[in-house]
């Protein structure tokens, strides 16, 4: 493994995919910025991070020739691999808000972006960025956002937290080709945020609807039964869970 420590760059996954244009990556290289300027999350959205007081950083990983139509495997074995380091030091509730947000106690802790390199049909390799609130104890205008430190009352180690979370993903990724995809998907159906629970949804039109989450596809698309007993799959961009 190999760790590149940056004081100030615009988004660790951005730097990433350039660098692996540039040059031919060795096998797992993490990222890790003091400060990122432009964070990207999920729908096009921006990562607010306070140096100092947040993790933000990438982890890139060869993939041996996974399937494509598995992609979604990556994202789930990410965020599964950052609440096992977060279950590890006591972080109260955490669940998997679909499909790669971290929660505790239903405010957001951690941020996924995994973004993959695809040779026809299959995945040669993966960037897994993560954005993890450490030791923040202020969130202005972000009232659904916490930290490690507000979530366990006390103040932890920045470093130590960094390099458990790297190797837990690694562990998780290096695994890839003898995982069972089916239980892998068990475990991250079971993490998942307000599942079996009745819930408020928003479509991109605006229009609104009560459904219950129920798991997921194989493709990563959520199931959500709807008041009359039918079942509607979505993907990432058209559905918004409001809680």
């Amino acid at each position: 493994m190999k760790i590149i420590k940056l004081n100030a760059i615009d988004s660790t996954n951005t730097y990433l995919k350039k660098l692996s244009k540039e040059v031919t990556l060795e096998d797992e290289v993490v990222v890790h910025a003091k400060n990122q300027l432009a964070g990207r999350g999920q729908r096009a959205s921006t990562w607010r991070s306070n140096p100092g007081e947040s993790l933000t950083f990438s982890v890139f990983k060869r993939v041996d020739k996974l399937p494509a139509e598995n992609q979604f495997l990556l994202v789930m074995l990410t965020a599964l691999a950052v609440k096992d380091v977060l279950n590890d030091i006591k972080v109260p509730n955490v669940t998997i808000k679909w499909p790669n947000d971290i929660l505790s106690r239903s405010k957001k802790l951690c941020g996924v972006l995994t973004e993959n390199t695809l040779q026809k049909t299959v995945i040669t390799s993966c960037i897994s960025g993560i954005g993890l609130n450490v030791n923040e104890t202020t969130f202005e205008n972000l009232p659904a956002a916490t930290s490690i430190r507000l979530a366990i009352e006390k103040k932890v180690d920045m470093e130590e937290v960094f390099l458990a979370v790297v190797e837990s993903v690694l562990k998780r990724l290096r695994g890839i080709s003898v995982f069972d995809f089916q239980k892998i998907k068990q475990e991250y159906e079971a993490s998942l945020f307000r599942k079996n629970k009745v819930s408020t949804f928003e479509r991109p039109s605006g229009l609104r609807f009560n459904g219950v989450i129920t798991g997921i596809m194989d493709t990563g698309a959520l199931l959500i039964e709807h008041e009359n007993g039918t079942t509607e799959q979505f993907q990432m961009k058209e559905i918004k869970l409001l809680y």
